[in-house]
């Protein structure tokens, strides 16, 4: 089978955006369908997310039902590895008004908010079905139990306190911007909540010490092109693109974990880097030249992040960041 032929994950991300774009839905949904049943998936590990990106086109053209076939299909495809499946399931059932159906998956996968930040995605289900307070409790329960546990466990390992960490920001975020849209007035969690948001004096392994809280970010042209001028950077960066924004994606939610405030990421290309290191008489592949280079951008076109989980994703796909790098980089 010709490679031309197969869908790629990049593909499949690039057909996400375009559903933005006022593109004919139909069509879209057909090319991500027809790979599927065809087997022309590159990776079939990329069916059930071939097949949610399709449900999603659906669900923002109205047409819930096939958008809730394709969702339960997914499941079946990836048994596995289908939670991102069920809980967009359970969101489409919540708001096809059959409650008991969508509660029921949803409540299933409720545990999840307490180890995994992909999770989030059953409060969105839980939002967009008009079932805010059902949100707010489950962000509050999930956030007040790890709260505990990092109480009652003193002695647990680095990593688990910075994932403990990373996950309390998360959710007291949310909780906190979803009692601001109820109109609720401030409690502790929504006070420690603006203590997280405002905080600076905490550093992150993946970024220097002393270095600025901002990342440098490669756009798929220029990241593909980046490889082809200087390929020594293949020990430095990954093969693929998405995984290249993947990985900044969790270096900056594991930044905010800790505190660290303003927080973003600045588009680099590689005529710029070539001019930068050529007037600075530096290396390009050099990790100080990098950092550099990220510094002289930082005044420029900085994206700061988090975006909105309803803006468009900081990674210029766009696609909504909640539908784009941030359930993606999670998994």
């Amino acid at each position: 089978m010709p490679t031309s032929d197969l869908l790629t994950a990049e593909r499949i991300a690039e057909i996400g955006a375009l559903e933005y774009e006022n593109t004919d839905s139909a069509a879209l949904v057909a090319e991500l369908v027809g790979a599927v049943d065809e087997g022309r998936v590159a990776d079939p590990d990329d069916t059930g997310y071939a097949l949610l990106v399709a449900a999603d086109i659906l669900e923002q053209a109205g047409d819930l039902d096939d958008a809730l076939t394709l969702a339960t299909r997914a499941i079946a495809e990836q048994p596995d590895d289908n939670a991102h499946a069920r809980s967009v399931r359970g969101g489409l059932l919540l708001r096809l008004g059959r409650d008991d159906e969508g509660l029921a998956e949803l409540t299933a996968l409720r545990p999840a908010l307490e180890t995994d930040p992909g999770a989030m995605h059953l409060i969105d289900g839980l939002m967009e079905s008009g079932h805010t307070e059902t949100a707010l409790e489950w962000l509050t329960g999930a956030l007040e139990a790890i709260l505990e546990r990092t109480r009652t466990q003193q002695h647990s390992s680095e990593d688990a306190q910075d994932e403990a960490a990373a996950m309390i920001y998360g959710l007291v975020q949310q909780r906190h911007d979803l009692r601001e849209e109820m109109g609720l007035p401030h409690d502790d969690h929504d006070h420690l909540a603006d203590r997280l948001r405002a905080a600076s004096d905490h550093a992150l392994d993946a970024l220097d010490d002393d270095g600025p809280a901002t990342l440098l970010f490669w756009p798929q042209a220029e990241f593909d092109a980046l490889l082809v001028r200087w390929p020594a950077l293949v020990d430095s960066y990954p093969a693929q693109w998405d995984e290249h924004r993947a990985q900044l994606e969790r270096a900056l939610a594991d930044a905010a974990g800790l505190g660290t405030a303003d927080l973003g990421v600045v588009a680099g290309s590689v005529a710029g880097l070539a001019t930068f290191a050529e007037r600075n008489g530096g290396d390009p592949t050099d990790e100080d030249t990098l950092d550099e280079y990220a510094d002289s951008l930082s005044g420029t076109d900085l994206r700061a992040w988090p975006p909105g989980r309803n803006d468009a994703c900081w990674c210029g796909s766009g696609s909504k960041y909640k539908k784009c790098c941030l359930p993606r980089s999670r998994s």
